[in-house]
Formats: structure tokens, C-alpha cells, sequence
């Protein structure tokens, strides 16, 4: 099934033409860089590898977004841009599609049946743990969503990722004139959303109804932007999917990303890194896979403590929608490789942690640990689920609520069907755009009906800034009540969910403890305690440890 799937996106490649006879005017739309000419399946139009930005190439590498230049010329829409350089990945399916670094495009779908204008706009971030994905995934085609929801104008973005969107190049002689380059996928957001501004209307939406939404890195994104200067005006809504401030790396974090560039590309110039081949960049990429880097809490677009400006109220002007996953852990037993290398990455990871916590903090954990009905394993997944999920995703809904702003709480318990994966990270992801069929993270069809819902809500949302649907009310969220949609099959209200684990947990935030692999210690008790106990000397308990760390490292968060 995946390798059909990955035939077929493969398959979807096109380029773009420019159209010198007549065309369809209905299908078209004029924008600031020209008028582009969509594809019609249906009563839907899609847009696709539309430019929002100059091609991030020769001088331009590393270097914040420009905008793109006005232009009059007529082009076909009916192929996306290229992905961003990345690595092949089968859970993310966008990295079979042919990459480029010319990658800064978006797609947009209408509903031809409603000709209103003013249409509400939701613009989608991709996940991918901020060095995967692409708007080539069939998982975030919006023919489905916009076909069912046609007063909905939906946009998905590409920005750069890994090696060419999230690296710190001060280390290198020269890179004080890349300063920009640890948050680069970033700024491409936001200048996409200029984009969006200056031309949405072209496709009938209103640029005043502006709602954000992304899943994992996207979702981190969507939290990251309300607290940025840059990108304020820009949107009225936002919904993190799985996401949150938490997502980001101190510059210490960053630096081995760094030190490894250095090192394969045996200089420290510059001058050598901009003139390296793309074939040379992808291979580069391909080699530092596992030190990809997360957003880097650099204190000049993203301040040094990124929970601060929720805490000020200075996101109150944007309504903001934010929820998890009930065994968001769950999703890397495929992604590692299995239940036994995910049971021995997940304890040296959880060993590492551990060290940064205070004598009160580890008495905290450690009842947290004794108050779960789970063998030891599933513990530390659901400490991870807190950690890095829930409670930074309650921090800003708790913060943004009680200066003012507009917030609402979801907590997903609808299951997989995959073995042992449960409510995991990205299964509402069908869900919500509908595409019952893509079965990668739900392993069967989604249901239709709960999709429906889910939609609904989702698209309430971005019209009127209240996700309530007929028959069910969804209550803002306070720090008095918690009031939290519980999503299961039948979703419904309610209170302060799982208060035990907020009020043990909540205080460990303050260590930004993150899905940080590439400078783990492997000399940690559980190690240790193995090669003692003699279980790492034969062969293949051996293999199956370096497999592990190995998997460990190289692993990716959606």
C-alpha cells in the first residue's frame, strides 16, 4: 500500500507552463505575479506550485525570504513546486516527490459552486519536525475539505526545512551575514502570509479572515507566529495541532548541527558553502539527517523564553484553538523500528532527562510514574505526552485566556487501528482534511462521520472564531474551569482533564525539555546496567542496542 502511495505521488510531478493562447478565465485567478490558471476536479479548482517568494537560490541561499516580483505573465497552476531538500522518509510521503531549493510555493483550493467573496482562509503548515513534509502529502490535498465546506478557501504552504531552513551558520567564517539561517522556515511563513495578503481576494478570500493551522512542526509553528513582531496583522486565527512553543532549541541545542556541518564539509567558509552544488546540499542533508535542528530561541525572532509574550498577553488579538493527542508517544514505535528499540531509546532518552531535573522535580516525576497503571515503558511515554504535548499546549491556552484572548482546548482519544499506537501523534490528521482513504497514521478509513464533525469544528473555527457545532457547545477555555473538548467518538465537554498530571507536571516546564536526540549520553544506568548484566554480549542483543541508538538518532518528529 505505501509503496502504491508513493508511486502515485511521485507520479503526480509536473512543471508549470506558461500559457500564451487563451484559457479558462473561470479557473484563474490574477495576482500580484501573475494570473495563474488552476485545474477544475469537480466543483473545486486547485491552484497548485503558485510562488509566494523569490526562489531561495545562488545569493539568495540562506537568506531570508524576498518578496516575489510583480509580473503579468498567465501560468499554468496545476503541479506543486518541488519539495524542500530533505531525506526520504515513508512516513512523509512529500519526500518521494522530486526536491529542490527552489521550493517556496503554495496551493490554494476553491469551491467554484460558491461564488461569494470574502471567503474565511485557512493556511496549513506542514509537520515533519521541522526537516521533513512538503504540500505534495495526498494527506493535506484540500479537494475534500473545500468540496464540503465551499465558503472555505484553503491554502497550503512549503518553507525550507533541515539543512536549508534551520541551521546556525555563526560558527562559520562569514556567517554573521547569515543570521537569519537558524529560523529561515520560519520567515518563509511569514512571508507567505504576505503573500496571502496581498492576493487572496484574487481566489474570493478575506484577507481580514485569516486562520493559521498545522499539525507537529506545523502546529509549533502556528505557536511560534502570534508571538513574533514580523508576523503581527498577518492572520486572526490560530490552531496548533500537536505543537507548541515548547517545539524549539536553545542555540547550545543547535550547535551540533553545526560542528557536524563543519565537519563533513571539512571547512569552516562560507564562501565553500555557497558555492556547493544542490546535488552536493541534498547529500550533505542526507548525512546530517539525524542532527536536524528545531526553530532556535535565538532572542531576535523568537525571544529566549517563548511562553513570555502568552504570559503578557501580547497574542490576545489573535483567537487561538490548541489540543493534543492522548499517546502522542505512541507514533515513534513505527518511526524507531519497533516496540524493543522504541523500549530502549525511549529509557536512554528519558535517563538523559532526568539529569537536568532538581531533587523536587525527580519527586515530582517519580510520583507522576508510581501513579500510572502502565509497565515502565508506557510511563515515560505518557510523561513525554505531558512534557512535550499537553502542558506546553495548556500553558498557552492557560496564559492567552487569562489576559484576554479568545482560547479553546481539544484532547484527542480517537485510536489508530495500527498495533500498540493508540490516540498517536498525527492520527487526526485524515480527520480533519477528510482524506478518509490516506490510512498512514489512522491504519483503516477514517470515519465519515466523526470527519464530518471534525471538520465542522475546524472550520467553524476559522469563520467565526467559536468551533462549536449544532448540539454541542465547545467552551472557551479558562484557568477557573479548563473547560476541554474531549474528542472520542462522541465528542463531548469537559473539565480540567487529567488535573493530577497538570499540577505534578507543570512546573518541569521551565526546563523546555524537547525531542533533542542528537547529544544524548548513551553512558546512562540503563546502558550500563545492560552491559553488567552481560545482555549486550551476544550478537544480537548487541546489534539490537546499536540498532536502537542508531533509530534513536535518527528519528524525526512529524
Amino acid at each position: 500500500m505505501i509503496d502504491e502511495t508513493i508511486r502515485r505521488v511521485r507520479d503526480s510531478y509536473g512543471h508549470n507552463r506558461t500559457i500564451e493562447g487563451e484559457y479558462d478565465a473561470s479557473l484563474s485567478a490574477a495576482c500580484s505575479n501573475g494570473v495563474f490558471v488552476g485545474a477544475k476536479v469537480g466543483d473545486v479548482c486547485a491552484f497548485r506550485g503558485i510562488p509566494f517568494a523569490k526562489p531561495p537560490v545562488g545569493p539568495l541561499r540562506w537568506k531570508a525570504p524576498e518578496p516575489v516580483e510583480d509580473d503579468t505573465v498567465v501560468r499554468e497552476a496545476y503541479y506543486n513546486g518541488k519539495s524542500p531538500l530533505q531525506t526520504l522518509w515513508q512516513t512523509e510521503l512529500a519526500s518521494y516527490y522530486p526536491q529542490g531549493e527552489d521550493c517556496l510555493y503554495l496551493n490554494v483550493w476553491k469551491n467554484l459552486s460558491d461564488t461569494s467573496s470574502d471567503k474565511p482562509v485557512m493556511v496549513f503548515f506542514h509537520g515533519g519536525s521541522y526537516g521533513w513534509g512538503g504540500t505534495a502529502d495526498p494527506m493535506y490535498d484540500g479537494k475534500n475539505l473545500v468540496s464540503k465546506h465551499p465558503d472555505i478557501i484553503l491554502v497550503t504552504v512549503a518553507y525550507r526545512i533541515g539543512l536549508m531552513g534551520f541551521v546556525d551558520l555563526s560558527y562559520f567564517e562569514g556567517g554573521e551575514e547569515f543570521s537569519d539561517a537558524p529560523n529561515l522556515g520560519i520567515l518563509d511563513q511569514i512571508e507567505a502570509l504576505r503573500w496571502i495578503q496581498k492576493n487572496i481576494r484574487a481566489f474570493g478570500g478575506n484577507p481580514d479572515n485569516v486562520t493559521i493551522f498545522g499539525e507537529s512542526a506545523g502546529g509549533g509553528s502556528v505557536s511560534l507566529l502570534p508571538i513574533i513582531p514580523q508576523a503581527k496583522g498577518l492572520f486572526r486565527r490560530a490552531l496548533a495541532e500537536s505543537g507548541s512553543v515548547a517545539l524549539t532549541f536553545s542555540k547550545q541545542e543547535c550547535y551540533e548541527f553545526s560542528r557536524r556541518l563543519i565537519e563533513e564539509c571539512k571547512t569552516k567558509s562560507m564562501r565553500v558553502l555557497m558555492q556547493l552544488s544542490e546535488a552536493e546540499l541534498s547529500a550533505l542533508n542526507r548525512n546530517l539527517n539525524e542532527y536536524n535542528n528545531f526553530p532556535q530561541r535565538d532572542g531576535k525572532l523568537i525571544p529566549f523564553n517563548p511562553y513570555m509574550p502568552y504570559e503578557r498577553g501580547e497574542t490576545t488579538d489573535v483567537d487561538l484553538m490548541i489540543g493534543t493527542n492522548a499517546e502522542e508517544m505512541n507514533y515513534w514505535i513505527g518511526e524507531i523500528g519497533g516496540i524493543v528499540p522504541y523500549r530502549i531509546s525511549m529509557t536512554i532518552k528519558y535517563e538523559n532527562d532526568m539529569r537536568l531535573l532538581t531533587a523536587d522535580d525527580k519527586k515530582r516525576v517519580k510520583h507522576f510514574m508510581s501513579a500510572q497503571n502502565e509497565n515502565n515503558l508506557w510511563r515515560m511515554a505518557r510523561f513525554y505526552d505531558e512534557l512535550m504535548f499537553r502542558l506546553p499546549a495548556i500553558n498557552q491556552a492557560e496564559a492567552h485566556s487569562r489576559n484576554g484572548g479568545k482560547a479553546y482546548m481539544y484532547y484527542w482519544t480517537v485510536p489508530s487501528a495500527l498495533p500498540l499506537r493508540k490516540a498517536c501523534h498525527a492520527v487526526e490528521l485524515a480527520y480533519v482534511f477528510g482524506n478518509l482513504e490516506e490510512t498512514l497514521y489512522t491504519g483503516e478509513v477514517a470515519d465519515e462521520v466523526l470527519s464530518d464533525t471534525i471538520m465542522q469544528m475546524w472550520t467553524n473555527f476559522a469563520r467565526t472564531g467559536n468551533p462549536s457545532v449544532p448540539d454541542l457547545e465547545w467552551q472557551p477555555y479558562s484557568a477557573q474551569h479548563r473547560e476541554t473538548m474531549l474528542i472520542t467518538r462522541q465528542p463531548h465537554m469537559k473539565n480540567d482533564v487529567l488535573s493530577g498530571r497538570r499540577k505534578l507536571l507543570t512546573p518541569l516546564l521551565r526546563h523546555m525539555i524537547n525531542p533533542s536526540y542528537a547529544t544524548l549520553d548513551y553512558n546512562v544506568p540503563y546502558v550500563k546496567k545492560a552491559v553488567a548484566g552481560g545482555l549486550a554480549l551476544t550478537a544480537g542483543i548487541a546489534g539490537l542496542m546499536v540498532f536502537a541508538i542508531k533509530k534513536l538518532t535518527d528519528t524525526k518528529l512529524n
